[in-house]
């Protein structure tokens, strides 16, 4: 069977889209070519993959549209691969980086671009998720994944191809409350003794539900809200305004707004103001400390094939 990787994409498009006009316009197509297509796929493999009316996939068509995504990724990762092989010259670098791991990146492409003045730089925020699934593709020379792990664990990537990962940062944790929550004058909790509390799911900038459920083996953790944005400042906005805990690294706290620090109100919180003209008071949220089994925030290095020049001193600097 040899089977023909354009197809294989149109059949993942019309399933998807569930429209055969639909993947048309979605590929730049003609319909009667998105037609064509299908019924050479079904008629080499021997078997219907679409129902017609409505368009729905078949049993055998589930099937094949596990093995696609994969079987996809795993071609757009042998080609960049090949490419980069070839040693072609270039002065682009694209790195993704999750955005609690941006701000080193921050610090190391200053250095990196000093030495290297007509390198055009290209710096995507994603979850640990797209990082890695980009970073096989070949989107992204490299990547910075981070996520919530038990100290000295790796990350838990997604199974996206034949990536390297290096660690090369890790930080402590605490939870993230509101100034008034009840226990936000403590000087550490147990993320068990948290498991009825109101939690928001926040899986592409901090930990989801998921990972609390993970690290700690206990099930009961729920979300009181979903956030999908990558922007930490967002998710501690929401932690303030009381809709929900979070688990941050602690560095990402303003200054003094850990319990007990000397020379802070911790009533009312170090970085109140109304400066902005609104004559509203900003309150920033508090972190108390995790006690119990050591959890961190690891941040990873990953990259694919043979990074270039450019993409080898960013890792060198990132300590990869």
């Amino acid at each position: 069977m040899g089977m023909d990787p354009q197809q294989l994409r149109t059949f993942v498009s019309v399933a998807t889209a569930g429209s055969f006009s639909a993947a048309a316009r979605e590929l730049g197509y003609t319909q009667s070519a998105v037609s064509q297509q299908i019924a050479a796929l079904e008629a080499d493999l021997g078997v219907a993959l679409l129902h017609r009316r409505p368009v729905t996939v078949t049993e055998a068509g589930a099937r094949l549209l596990e093995h696609a995504g994969p079987l996809l990724l795993r071609l757009a990762a042998a080609r960049t691969d090949v490419v980069r092989a070839a040693g072609a010259p270039s002065e682009r670098l694209t790195v993704a980086t999750h955005p609690l791991a941006a701000d080193r990146l921050a610090r190391v492409l200053a250095d990196v671009l000093a030495g290297r003045p007509r390198l055009d730089v290209r710096v995507v925020v994603a979850g640990t998720a797209a990082v890695a699934d980009g970073v096989a593709r070949g989107e992204f020379d490299l990547g910075l994944a981070a996520g919530l792990a038990a100290s000295s664990d790796p990350l838990r990537l997604p199974d996206v191809g034949p990536i390297r990962a290096v660690g090369v940062a890790a930080d402590p944790v605490v939870v993230i409350l509101p100034d008034g929550h009840p226990l936000a004058r403590r000087t550490g909790l147990r993320l068990a003794d948290l498991v009825d509390a109101r939690w928001i799911d926040a899986p592409e900038v901090a930990s989801g539900v998921a990972d609390l459920r993970v690290v700690t083996g206990e099930l009961r953790f729920r979300a009181q809200l979903r956030y999908d944005g990558a922007d930490v400042g967002g998710l501690l906005a929401l932690i303030a305004a009381g809709h929900g805990l979070g688990v941050l690294p602690r560095r990402l706290l303003a200054p003094g707004r850990l319990p007990g620090q000397a020379g802070v109100d911790d009533r009312h919180g170090a970085s109140a103001s109304d400066g902005d003209g609104s004559g509203t008071v900003r309150v920033d949220p508090v972190g108390v400390p995790l006690l119990g089994p050591a959890l961190e925030f690891r941040t990873e290095l990953l990259w694919a094939g043979q990074p270039g020049p450019a993409a080898l001193a960013v890792a060198q600097a990132l300590g990869g």
